[in-house]
């Protein structure tokens, strides 16, 4: 019998056996390329993950390293003014510094932040809404996508924030130093650090009226120096000189206890200013980041040494003097006016920002003095007219803002700031008084506001 099967050819056989190996290789292909597919998917979320996380962590390290620089700015400002303040004053330098140092921390803390970054885009105002809140240990409970999605550690921002407002109330501190009451002091810094400083930043940093109008401030110019210098001038002017400082002749020369210390305090916050700036760039988490933030300590570097080369130039061809106390403003000055801006410039624009910050303090401190306002430390020249500058000169740079822009928010802050800090002031004044009394000043405020004796030689100066 034969079989129904169909008997093939030898060709035919070898050609079917050809297309039989040729679709089981296809579907072996097919079979690994979907396993690849789907292991690619189970490999993909957590990848993406970790890129999350490591950006994470190098975004909150970025932000407490910058903070810890920052703090230690607050060194800078107490050796530098008790440098510069008479002998019989520099005790309570010291014990003006960290003082407010410690109150701008609990007022940042129990209001300020709150008050600077929990407002709407568009506003003028934050929330007042008490006590800030930090993340809870381990973050067990907190939602990790929400906190991902920040970028970084809700208290590393706390931190880094709160060391700029503790800047702010330095820059005060030394102007008004010599005469001034202490505790009428620490209460302004209360109303400065916890009031006046975070409403006037939500305007720009917390998404405000300012930021919305392309308004800009990269580490602040404006929101930290020009702010610290209004309220420093508007004390001035209210205040008074020292007794002496201005007479009929001219002006009396008041020198600083120490040289040495005011530069080492110079150095200092030249060191800090690498936080205050390089961290200011919010993120550390791709190479780009990285790479901006060196560019940006490139930029504050250089930028400092033109205000000092610049400043240095301009004193031997005026006075055919270099006078040190005036080098060590044009160095802080530099570092002020790069501080709007020290990402977009090149170097050499960098170079002429902080240059002409170095002729700002030439030119201004002799104008304060025959105007009769009484700058100590030089802290109204350095942080309010070379922060004027620097925040004003942006556009230079950064195509993306404009002189207009940048002049309303440079008017609108000072004056919020002068009249916000007129009212504290007169009002302390009225009630409390801030000025301590001739004999006091002449006696020296170590002895007559801390309890500590000068030294005899130094008692008189």
């Amino acid at each position: 019998m034969r079989s129904k099967t169909k008997t093939l050819a030898p060709d035919a056989i070898g050609s079917r056996a050809l297309l039989a190996g040729g679709v089981v290789l296809a579907g072996l292909a097919a079979l690994m390329m979907f396993a690849s597919g789907a292991a690619a998917q189970d490999t993909a979320a957590p990848e993406a993950a970790a890129a999350a996380d490591t950006a994470y962590i190098f975004n909150t390290l970025l932000f407490l390293i910058g903070g810890f620089l920052v703090m230690w700015m607050a060194a800078g400002f107490a050796m530098l003014e008790a440098g510069l303040v008479r002998s019989k004053n520099v005790s309570m330098q010291c014990a003006k510094n960290i003082g407010l140092y410690s109150v701008a921390g609990i007022m940042y803390w129990l209001i300020g932040y709150n008050l600077m970054y929990t407002g709407v885009d568009g506003g003028y105002i934050g929330t007042f809404s008490l006590i800030y809140g930090m993340d809870p240990v381990g973050l067990e409970g907190a939602d990790s996508a929400a906190l991902l999605d920040t970028g970084y550690s809700t208290a590393s921002d706390w931190f880094f924030q709160m060391v700029f407002v503790a800047t702010a109330a330095s820059i005060v501190s030394g102007t008004l130093a010599e005469r001034i009451k202490l505790w009428p002091f620490l209460g302004f810094v209360v109303l400065l650090t916890g009031f006046i400083y975070p409403i006037a930043g939500s305007w720009q940093w917390g998404g405000g009226w300012l930021s919305e109008m392309g308004f800009s401030d990269f580490a602040g110019s404006t929101l930290v120096h020009s702010v610290g210098g209004w309220a420093a001038l508007t004390g001035a002017l209210i205040l008074g000189a020292r007794k002496g400082k201005y007479h009929s002749g001219g002006v009396t020369p008041m020198p600083g206890s120490s040289i040495p210390l005011a530069t080492l305090g110079t150095f200092i916050l030249w060191l800090g200013w690498f936080g205050f700036n390089g961290a200011s760039q919010l993120a550390m988490g791709t190479i780009s980041d990285v790479s901006d933030v060196s560019r940006i300590f490139v930029n504050t570097n250089m930028a400092a040494a033109a205000g000092v080369v610049v400043t240095m130039i301009l004193l031997q061809l005026i006075y055919k003097k270099v006078d040190v106390t005036m080098t060590l403003n044009g160095a802080l000055a530099g570092l002020v006016a790069i501080t709007a801006e020290p990402l977009a410039p090149s170097v050499l624009q960098a170079v002429f920002i902080g240059g002409v910050g170095g002729v700002i303090v030439v030119l201004t401190v002799p104008l304060l003095d025959k105007l009769k306002i009484d700058d100590v430390v030089g802290a109204v020249p350095v942080h309010l007219f070379a922060g004027i500058w620097g925040t004003f000169i942006v556009p230079l740079s950064n195509s993306g803002t404009s002189y207009g822009v940048q002049l309303i928010g440079i008017v609108s802050y000072g004056i919020f700031t002068i009249v916000t800090s007129a009212i504290v002031w007169l009002i302390f004044k009225a009630v409390v008084g801030i000025r301590v009394s001739e004999e006091e000043e002449m006696l020296g405020l170590d002895k007559a506001e801390i309890g500590v004796e000068a030294y005899p030689e130094f008692a008189t100066h």
